[in-house]
């Protein structure tokens, strides 16, 4: 194959006779050197695709006119270098980037097409190699010259001094080192285009000999500068050169200004006298800082936040007694156990000027109103009031806040609650402190030991302050539906008051004072527009919610009011009476029956009470038995500790069966199976264990549980019946389910003190000390007697 203008083979890539050009502006590329290029202009897109679907082969000739945003044929030099595509990538912006590989200088003919792109006949100009003992010496000089270069250069990898030592074709040589030295365009479209090798290679040696000149003398003067300034005196000197230009600027007068200002701040925050002293000193350091220093704004904000705190700042407590009562009254029905530690509060207050705030825990199911709470306290006491929601917090710095090291450092929350309240006294309310985390970014709790304990939080020090402030004025109050998840140290700095849920009668008064004003508020209501009988309150509240609190009631409420407003919109202007007939029409089809008549009437069923973070529940037991051979089978996601109550309740069963008049042999020939309705919802406690026991004595002597009856209470093997939790809860679940005898351990008997005394009116409570006693009351006579 000859070396002609139609055909050229390099590594099985041929040149046509006619290529389309890529114009390249500020670049030069030469033969066997990769470069990649960014292409962006419309027409050199065009020709990337037609190329890579053909032979991946280009021309590629640098414009003399790089500025002109249009490239025109007169703008392109007449010699450039043949390419081919090794790799191309699109960009999420339109963009191509290529990595191009050079293969031969070309020189451009006639042009056959300017649309979409350049396309023009070119001819391959052969690389001629001559080699002599000049050629010789002159690729040895250069050689020596671009290693001294390379020593010099920072922008020049090592790498690059390794590959030019293998080197020994000159036209390649000159071509690379071309390519890598800082030249411009022009000297390396000058190489490009030389076209005997000698010379080329002196041009090279000249060009390399300035630039390593040039690299030499920075390299002197850099050496020179830096021997002659160290940092301590060049720091002195910009500052002098900065103050005098400030000066004549009329900029310096400003800055002392600021500084004269901020030390009046930091005279009037009356902070303690060692905040000061740090404050100061702050600002004396802030003073040397150049503004346009990234240190300056820490020191700026770090400053702005110690002034900006409430050192000294704190309201008058509102310390009226009758009227901090009326406040509550007004806010809130019931509650009276809250209520009369909050005037129990004041009135100490009254008596004591400088005691220490209380920590408050209120513990009670979603809904109960103990967010709402803590506002009512506020207002009563006339304070600001500040919330912080804990759930779900995991950072030990989002209480303690971030050390100044870090970037963007921040006060922790307790801090900054503090200065959004402005004043060091307010009621600061951590709600959910149940559900705060632990993981590898520290215990949050164990922060919040400091803050809620009045022994300590006098002096509580927060990472980013890195001062004392005194929290000790604060009147901490904390929510949690359940005890279990707070560690005992942090429980054990809280007093904890317990919300129970509400019975039907004081949602009806709650929703009559003041869920049914607010919805009628909100939705543009009035009385005159909107009015609720009684009954249909309570055909709501049993029929279309159960829970403890009051959330899904006020929902239920708004639905009502929602379709209300809708017909007066539409200009209906007659007094709509809610009654418990119309329920239905508003909130649709009943969402709850009450079921315990229908599900006792066999025996085997008993009714238990159960207690859940929402409130009190009533659960059934149901037990049955079929042909088998010993097996007890337990259902409906109970957990161990009810699993074993079960067992034990059976085992005692099997050892009293003669004085239950069972037959002793019952289980060799039977299976029992004992199961908990609401099966998806998982079930734990001991509290069942007598509920269980007394639906097996109920299955298995014929006798059913009276329909009216409830229980709870933890069983041993000796049949004592032993105290549990949650009775109020339970009680209240009782009463809402219609049950009139209530069977409880005779140890929870105190437990009735909690419980108001119309809550216990209409229920007859059995305190029972062993399971005989609750199965005398829980089952209905045999049929023979």
């Amino acid at each position: 194959m000859s070396e002609s203008s139609e055909q050229f083979v390099r590594d099985n890539i041929q040149i046509p006779e006619t290529l389309p050009i890529l114009p390249l502006k500020d670049t030069v590329l030469f033969p066997k050197m990769v470069m990649p290029l960014l292409i962006g202009q419309p027409k050199s897109l065009n020709l990337i695709d037609t190329v890579l679907n053909t032979d991946k082969v280009m021309g590629v000739i640098t414009t003399r006119e790089p500025q002109e945003k249009e490239t025109r044929v007169e703008h392109l030099y007449s010699m450039g270098t043949a390419a081919y595509i090794m790799k191309m990538v699109k960009m999420p912006d339109g963009t191509v980037r290529a990595l191009v590989e050079g293969l031969s200088r070309i020189k451009l003919g006639e042009f056959i097409q300017e649309e979409p792109y350049f396309k023009a006949r070119i001819e391959i100009i052969p690389e001629t190699v001559e080699r002599d003992l000049e050629t010789d010496a002159l690729m040895v000089n250069i050689k020596n010259l671009f290693q001294k270069a390379i020593e010099v250069a920072t922008n020049l990898p090592k790498e690059v001094g390794m590959m030019i030592i293998n080197i020994e074709d000159p036209n390649g040589l000159a071509d690379f080192v071309a390519s890598n030295i800082n030249i411009s365009t022009e000297e390396k479209q000058d190489i490009l285009e030389t076209l005997d090798v000698r010379k080329r290679l002196e041009k090279i040696t000249v060009l390399l000999n300035r630039e390593l000149d040039i690299l030499e003398i920075g390299t002197k003067i850099h050496s020179q500068v830096k021997g002659e300034m160290e940092k301590s005196q060049r720091d002195y000197y910009l500052r002098e050169q900065l103050r005098a230009i400030q000066k004549e600027l009329g900029e310096g007068e400003d800055r002392g200004r600021e500084i004269e200002e901020l030390r009046e701040k930091i005279v009037k925050a009356q902070m303690p006298p060692e905040v000061e002293k740090q404050s100061l000193k702050e600002l004396n350091r802030l003073a040397k800082i150049p503004p346009a220093a990234a240190e300056y704004t820490v020191a700026r904000t770090y400053l702005d936040w110690l002034i900006e705190m409430p050192w000294a700042i704190s309201t008058e407590d509102n310390l009226d007694i009758p009227s901090a009562q009326q406040v509550l009254e007004e806010d809130h029905y019931n509650l009276e156990k809250i209520k009369k530690r909050i005037l129990e509060y004041l009135a100490v207050r009254k008596l004591k000027k400088d005691m220490k705030g209380p920590i408050l825990c209120f513990v009670g199911p979603p809904g109960v109103g103990k967010t709402s709470l803590g506002k009512s306290i506020a207002r009563a006491l006339g304070r600001k009031f500040v919330r912080l929601s804990l759930g779900g917090i995991r950072d030990e710095a989002e209480i303690r806040g971030h050390r100044r090291t870090y970037v963007g450092a921040l006060p922790g929350r307790i801090i900054q609650g503090i200065k959004k309240a402005g004043s060091n006294n307010p009621v600061f309310m951590l709600d959910e402190i149940d559900k705060v985390g632990t993981d590898f970014r520290g215990d949050p709790t164990a922060a919040l030991l400091e803050v809620l304990d009045p022994e300590q939080n006098f002096s509580f020090s927060d990472h980013y302050l890195d001062a004392d402030f005194d929290l000790s004025r604060v009147m901490f109050i904390t929510t949690a539906n359940i005890l279990d998840p707070i560690p005992a140290p942090l429980r054990d700095r809280m007093e904890v008051l317990e919300l129970p849920g509400y019975t039907k009668e004081e949602k009806i008064m709650i929703a009559k004072k003041f869920l049914i004003p607010r919805q009628l508020k909100e939705h543009g209501l009035t009385e005159e527009l909107l009015t609720f009988e009684d009954g249909s309150l309570d055909k709501i509240i049993t029929e279309y919610t159960r829970e403890a609190g009051l959330r899904n009631l006020e929902r239920e409420i708004a639905t009502i009011c929602r379709a209300v407003a809708k017909e007066v919109a539409q200009g209906k202007k007659d007094t709509i009476v809610i009654t418990p007939k119309r329920v239905a029409d508003f909130l649709g089809p009943i969402k709850f029956f009450p079921e315990i008549a229908e599900r006792k009437t066999v025996p085997g069923v008993a009714t238990g009470l159960a207690w859940t973070p929402a409130g009190g529940n009533i659960i059934f037991v149901e037990a049955t038995k079929m042909r088998g051979q010993k097996n007890l089978s337990l259902t409906g996601q109970l957990g161990d500790v009810m699993k074993e109550s079960a067992q034990a309740a059976l085992t005692y069963i099997r050892s009293k069966a003669q004085t239950l008049q069972i037959p002793e042999d019952f289980f060799d020939n039977y299976d029992i199976h004992i199961h908990v309705p609401s099966g998806a919802v998982p079930k734990d406690g001991p509290s069942a264990g007598v509920t269980i026991l007394v639906a097996l004595a109920s299955l298995l002597t014929g006798r059913p549980v009276k329909n009216d009856t409830a229980m709870t209470g933890e069983i041993t093997l000796r049949g004592k019946l032993l105290p549990v939790g949650g009775i109020k809860e339970k009680v209240l679940a009782a009463k809402g389910a219609g049950i009139k005898t209530v069977i409880l351990p005779k140890q929870n008997n105190k437990d009735l003190e909690d419980i108001p005394a119309h809550i216990r009116s209409g229920l007859d409570f059995c305190f029972a000390d062993k399971v005989d006693e609750v199965l005398k009351v829980a089952l209905q006579p045999p049929l023979n007697t």
